[in-house]
C-alpha cells in the first residue's frame, strides 16, 4: 500500500519495543506489571522501573511523578496496549493466575480475529490479552475485509468462565475461536462496554 501523500513509502521499523507509562501510583503500577506478566525489574529507583518478562530488555516502563493528576479517561490519548498469548490454554492459565492475585478483566470479547480479555492497571490504562483466531497474518487480515466484521467490528462478547471450562474440556480450539452468529454492533454499544471496563479489578 503507498503512502497517502503519493510519496516513496518510509522504512519499517523491525519491531515495537515497549511502552513507557507516566504513573503517580508508582509503586502499586511497578508491583502490578510485575505481577501481570510474570516480569520482573531489570532496572529500578524511587521514580523509575524498567519491566521485562521475554528476551527483550524491557517491555513495560515506567516513570513516577506524585505531582501528576489522575487519569481523567475523558481525553484523547492511548486506548490500550496488546499482549499475545499463543494458545487459549495459555490465556486461560495467566487469566486463572491473574484471578488469584485480584487482577480480573472488565470485558471479554471474541473481535473475529482475535479472542481478547481486557483488563486495567492501577492507573486505569486498558491493556488487552489476545489469542489470535487464525493460522496465519493473511487468513485474519482477509477476516477484516469481510461484511461480517464490516457489520460488527467490535466483536461478541463471552464469559472466560465458560471459555476456560471448554478449554479445560478438550474442546477443539478451532470451534472455541469460532465467533457466534454475528449481530451488528457500533458506536453505540461503546458506553456498556466502557461500563464494562470500569468492573476491572487491579490486585489485593
Amino acid at each position: 500500500m503507498a503512502p497517502m501523500n503519493g510519496t516513496q513509502k518510509v522504512l519499517s521499523p523491525s519491531k515495537l519495543a515497549h511502552i513507557v507509562l507516566r504513573t503517580n501510583k508508582f509503586d502499586q503500577m511497578r508491583d502490578y506489571y510485575c505481577n501481570f506478566l510474570g516480569g520482573h525489574v531489570v532496572h529500578g529507583n524511587e521514580f523509575l522501573a524498567f519491566i521485562t518478562y521475554d528476551d527483550e530488555h524491557h517491555r513495560i516502563a515506567l516513570i513516577g511523578n506524585p505531582q501528576l493528576q489522575d487519569n481523567p479517561e475523558t481525553t484523547s490519548g492511548l486506548e490500550h496496549i496488546a499482549f499475545t498469548f499463543d494458545t487459549l490454554q495459555d490465556l486461560c492459565t495467566a487469566y486463572k493466575q491473574s484471578k488469584a492475585l485480584g487482577i480480573t478483566p472488565g470485558w471479554c470479547v471474541n473481535h473475529g480475529p482475535t479472542t481478547s480479555m481486557y483488563y486495567r492497571d492501577p492507573d486505569g490504562n486498558k491493556i488487552e490479552t489476545q489469542v489470535d483466531n487464525y493460522d496465519t497474518p493473511e487468513e485474519a487480515t482477509a477476516s477484516m475485509m469481510t461484511e461480517d466484521f464490516a457489520k460488527n467490528s467490535l466483536g461478541m462478547d463471552y464469559d472466560p468462565e465458560e471459555l476456560c471450562r471448554r478449554v479445560e474440556s478438550g474442546e477443539d480450539d478451532a470451534s472455541i475461536k469460532k465467533q457466534e452468529k454475528v449481530v451488528p454492533r457500533g458506536l453505540e454499544d461503546f458506553p456498556n462496554i466502557m461500563a464494562k471496563m470500569k468492573t476491572s479489578k487491579v490486585g489485593f
